[in-house]
């Protein structure tokens, strides 16, 4: 029988997540499919809770439904829960839904691929941005961390996340940003700035240590220009793709009943999916 999964959103035309799951499902001669479900927020309640019915093994979800999600599903994960948004669902076998959060995972795993060296008791961790994808990168880095300098445009959406993570997050204005970066071990960027058709993040590297590790969560273009500067200057460097790769290890186990690997081919089969489709 064929096992099917997918991912909702909305839109979802530029998801690369079909492309992925679709070179595991092949490479490891699965009877599966991997479908783009376009659902608007007033139809999330019903569209998840007619995933049994149809036969899905369970979605994946991206903007806008990550947070919306957490009131539909029957159970959620620890790390979902203190998160507060959900990327990955489960359809059990009695039709319950269950939500989980692999972004967290997907991050850590990439960075530590991508930069082994990486202390990360050797100063804070300064992480540009305060949405869904900061929730996950700041939770990732609580534990390893001394200390994480969190920076935002607006400071109201910084204070909220610390509050929601309650971990050991300082707040520093915008304006203050490059100055932050002194003694910094880590700097990520969450935002969508330097993403292809979005501005570039405006940030000078001149404090920023050269054994400091630069990560960027955006893979549109896959070195942005964040990442080029630091590059350049000599920083290490992990761009945002193995962050997608990673993160998508446990759905298509969970789903397929295969753990895959994240291998060159696939990263090469993922960045060439935009050519190839409408991605």
């Amino acid at each position: 029988m064929t096992i099917k999964a997918g991912v909702m959103g909305w839109p979802v035309e530029h998801s690369r997540s079909p492309a992925l799951h679709g070179f595991w499902l092949k490479a490891y001669g699965i009877d599966g499919t991997y479908e783009k479900l376009a659902v608007k927020p007033e139809d999330l309640a019903a569209a998840l809770r007619a995933l049994p019915e149809k036969g899905f093994a369970g979605v994946n979800l991206t903007v806008p439904h990550k947070e919306a999600a957490m009131k539909i599903v029957d159970s959620i994960s620890g790390v979902a829960a203190n998160i507060e948004a959900i990327n990955t669902i489960f359809v059990e076998s009695d039709g319950s839904l269950t939500g989980h959060n692999t972004d967290v995972y997907g991050f850590i795993t990439n960075l530590e691929v991508g930069a082994p060296e990486l202390d990360y008791q050797g100063g804070p961790a300064i992480v540009l941005g305060a949405g869904g994808a900061a929730r996950a990168v700041c939770f990732a880095l609580m534990s390893r961390v001394p200390e994480i300098i969190l920076i935002n445009r607006t400071t109201d959406r910084a204070e909220n996340l610390a509050k929601t993570l309650c971990g050991n997050i300082r707040i520093v204005a915008w304006d203050n940003r490059a100055a932050a970066l002194k003694n910094a071990a880590l700097l990520v960027n969450t935002t969508t700035q330097g993403m292809q058709g979005q501005p570039p993040l405006e940030i000078d590297l001149q404090n920023l240590p050269l054994e400091a590790v630069v990560s960027d969560i955006v893979y549109t273009p896959l070195e942005t220009p964040l990442l080029a500067a630091a590059r350049v200057r000599g920083n290490t460097i992990v761009d945002g793709l193995g962050m997608l790769l990673y993160q998508a290890q446990p759905g298509f186990e969970g789903w397929f009943g295969k753990r895959p690997e994240v291998t060159k081919a696939l990263r090469d089969y993922v960045l060439g999916s935009k050519t190839r489709a409408a991605d």
